[in-house]
């Protein structure tokens, strides 16, 4: 009796042991996907398989290497690491991802993969593949061309570093240069108002004064005095503009001795009989005659004719002197004139030599 139930102990055992086997075998699945139902001859596609089951479940893969054929045609190119995930209700889901490609034009049915799940094989679905290729126009063979070399970089910067320096330099001269053409803009320029004044010879003066005295009669025995004092006047206002004494300080004796000294004695002897019956008749009440007066105004007339210098400039130009904040603020203008000159003229060569690098370059 102890025996019998030992053995029926025994046996429900194992009948639940089965059972819970088969339950968890009827759980596991194998799902097998893939990315891209078509492709171009020699595209990748991604086959993915997933596989579920309880935790702990020993799930073993198909020992594939990448360059092996799943099928003929199908190339295997590369095999991911497997991805897990849990699940609900003590279930884990593994995945792991096949690239594959082809170079034949066909359509494929890969066939599930077989899976060892607790030493049992599921296998997951059969997945379709199509591979398509591009219409080729073999009536025009000249349209086709062979596959380009590997192109190496055309540009190194060893041979477009200087350039690049270059190009720097040449802004930051551009900005100096655009910051002195403004200060030049704003700082005006100094002018210097030249004046010209119009000199009127000392003989034509004295001529003029002389044709003024003759003209208002002063000749006559009233106004003999005021007469010789203007015609006196008016020669001694010419000798100091024409010899350079100041003619009008001196006595008579002393403008005839001047005059000698001077080494010309045109018309002396004339000019001090003139002097000598003017100081008679402006300070001894002297009258002289009519003739006399005329012969006077004729010697005076006669003595600047004589003596008068041809050809004296008439016009004078008086250029004003700067200050020393004008001379500084022009050589200021100056030096700033001459750096943006020479910095344009660098700018220009240096661009000329950039383009000429370029051309050379990119030949």
């Amino acid at each position: 009796m102890l025996v019998q139930t030992k053995f029926f102990k025994h046996v429900i055992l194992t009948f639940a042991c089965t059972a819970y086997a088969l339950s968890a075998m009827s759980q596991a699945s194998v799902v097998q996907t893939v990315d891209s139902v078509g492709i171009m001859i020699g595209q990748q596609a991604h086959l993915t398989i997933d596989v579920t089951a309880h935790k702990g479940a020993r799930i073993i893969f198909p020992a594939l290497k990448p360059s092996h054929y799943l099928i003929p045609g199908v190339e295997l190119l590369g095999i991911s690491l497997s991805d897990t995930v849990s699940l609900d209700n003590d279930m884990i889901k593994v995945s792991k991802t096949y690239t594959i490609t082809s170079f034949d034009e066909k359509l494929y049915a890969i066939p599930g993969l077989k899976i060892k799940i607790d030493g049992k094989n599921v296998e997951g679905n059969t997945v379709a593949l199509k591979v398509i290729t591009m219409d080729v126009d073999t009536l025009h063979p000249n349209q086709f061309f062979p596959p380009k070399d590997v192109q190496s970089n055309p540009f190194l910067w060893s041979e477009w570093s200087l350039i690049f320096w270059l190009s720097l330099l040449v802004v930051i001269l551009s900005a100096v240069g655009c910051y002195l053409f403004i200060r030049l803009k704003q700082n005006k320029p100094i002018i210097r108002h030249i004046r010209i004044i119009k000199h009127v010879p000392a003989h034509q003066r004295a001529m003029n004064e002389i044709d003024k005295i003759k003209s208002e009669h002063m000749n006559t025995s009233e106004n003999q005095k005021e007469y010789y004092t203007l015609l006196t006047d008016t020669l001694r206002q010419y000798i100091q503009e024409r010899f350079g004494f100041n003619a009008m300080e001196m006595t008579s004796s002393e403008i005839i001795f001047k005059l000698q000294e001077t080494g010309d004695q045109k018309m002396i002897n004339e000019l001090r009989n003139l002097f000598q019956t003017a100081d008679l008749v402006k300070f001894a009440k002297y009258s002289t005659l009519i003739n006399e007066n005329d012969l006077n105004l004729v010697n005076a007339v006669n003595f600047i004719d004589q003596t008068k210098i041809e050809d004296q400039p008439t016009e004078e130009r008086i250029i004003p002197k700067l200050s020393k904040d004008d001379v500084r603020s022009k050589r200021d203008r100056q030096t700033a004139k001459i750096l943006l000159y020479a910095i344009s003229a660098v700018v220009v060569s240096i661009f000329i030599y950039m383009l000429y690098s370029c051309y050379e370059l990119l030949l």
